[in-house]
């Protein structure tokens, strides 16, 4: 046996995969269970990027590029932050990575110092500490409460604030509440953190496009401008073009942090994907309006989950703003009996409940704040309501 290094005791494998696993593996031996812990759109890519992938590949764009991307998406996403956020960068100054998930991990890795402290507003994704300890940071996890919305409010920002904090995290969509932070809510938030020009600022866009009721998207680096020198703007083709597997994450931001996670990402996976990063050109530079429409998808599939759960007795549903979960609380499960005699304490407990009767979800105290748990909603209107009748069933069988 070979002994693994002690830096992996810091971490947990994913909850979210970790379920959605669980889930799998129920399947393969014939049990029909729905997944609903899964943050993967279930539409396909759009043809015309499928295409543009195919075509790269038979025009022979097979070899490696540059370490950061490659012109070609580098000027794409610089006419996507111009275009859509009013933000303008120089090649230099983005960076592609294999998914947001490894631009973030390059930021930490390439910045923080041991016992420097990461601000991570909760409900959180789950992956945000996981990184800032593998970095040797420190998480200091803020709760946002359901009735503010669950954002960050600027007096709990103050005081979270050290010496020692390097970054605030900002996820907008939120994973896993849905929540949207306004142009408001970000100006508030910004006029703390001119008062503290050691703390910047890391903001993951990834959902952007998905939302709900009218609502507009703004970042941080858009609403303050004066702020965007010390902000990392990432985004990706995941959510919004279907693309998860494609594996293209992105940043804008400043050229010195730019460099020093190219040179991280020169040791670690080298370049992304030739054949992915010429499908995101044709994502981020082909027709957007297909998004919309999925989006309205989702907002449907919203309302009918929203209209299922909310008669269930013993969970509420906090309204999302755009993204695809609904962050369901459970506070009126606990301390109910189960049909075997048990009872349910945690969040935990229920997630592990649902999954007996046949539902995959993921328990709150995997994303920073206990007693929820959420569901994905990019699945099949069929599929959902079967779900949702699931966890009717499930609910009325406590005592």
């Amino acid at each position: 046996m070979i002994p693994t290094a002690p830096r992996l005791d810091r971490i947990k494998p994913s909850p979210s995969g970790t379920m959605s696993q669980r889930a799998r593996d129920l399947r393969a031996a014939g049990v029909d269970v729905i997944t609903l812990s899964s943050g993967e759109p279930d539409f396909d890519t759009p043809e015309h990027i499928v295409d543009a992938a195919a075509a790269a590949m038979r025009g022979g764009q097979t070899r490696y590029t540059n370490i950061d991307g490659t012109p070609a998406l580098k000027q794409a996403i610089i006419g996507k932050f111009e275009r859509e956020n009013q933000l303008h960068f120089k090649p230099e100054e983005i960076i592609i990575g294999t998914g947001a998930k490894q631009v973030i991990f390059n930021a930490f890795m390439a910045s923080l110092a041991p016992g420097d402290e990461v601000i991570i507003p909760a409900p959180h994704w789950v992956s945000y500490t996981d990184i800032t300890l593998l970095a040797e940071g420190v998480p200091v996890v803020l709760p946002c409460a359901q009735n503010h919305g669950f954002r960050l409010q600027p007096g709990d920002l103050a005081a979270a604030i050290t010496p020692r904090t390097r970054w605030l995290m900002l996820n907008s969509p939120n994973n896993p509440t849905g929540s949207v932070y306004t142009r408001e809510d970000l100006a508030a938030l910004a006029e703390v953190l001119r008062q503290h020009p050691q703390v910047a600022i890391m903001t993951d866009d990834i959902y952007e496009h998905l939302l709900f009721d009218g609502r507009a998207f703004v970042t941080m680096a858009e609403v303050a401008p004066d702020l965007k020198p010390r902000t990392l703007t990432i985004n990706g083709c995941s959510k919004a073009y279907a693309m998860t597997g494609w594996r293209i994450g992105y940043a804008g931001g400043p050229a010195n942090l730019i460099k020093a996670m190219t040179k991280l990402q020169s040791q670690s996976t080298g370049p992304t994907s030739s054949i992915s990063q010429a499908a995101a050109v044709a994502a981020l530079n082909g027709p957007q309006d297909f998004i919309s429409v999925r989006a309205a998808a989702f907002q449907e599939r919203r309302d009918l989950v929203l209209g299922w759960l909310g008669r269930v007795k013993g969970l509420t549903c906090y309204r999302p703003e755009g993204a695809f979960y609904v962050y369901v609380g459970c506070a009126g499960l606990l301390g109910q009996k189960l049909p075997d005699g048990g009872t349910i304490e945690t969040d935990t407990d229920v997630a592990l409940y649902l999954l007996e009767h046949r539902v995959a979800v993921v328990q709150g105290a995997a994303y920073g704040l206990s007693p929820y748990f959420r569901i994905s909603i990019a699945t099949s209107t069929a599929l959902l309501e079967e779900a949702c009748a699931r966890i009717a069933a499930a609910c009325a069988a406590l005592t």
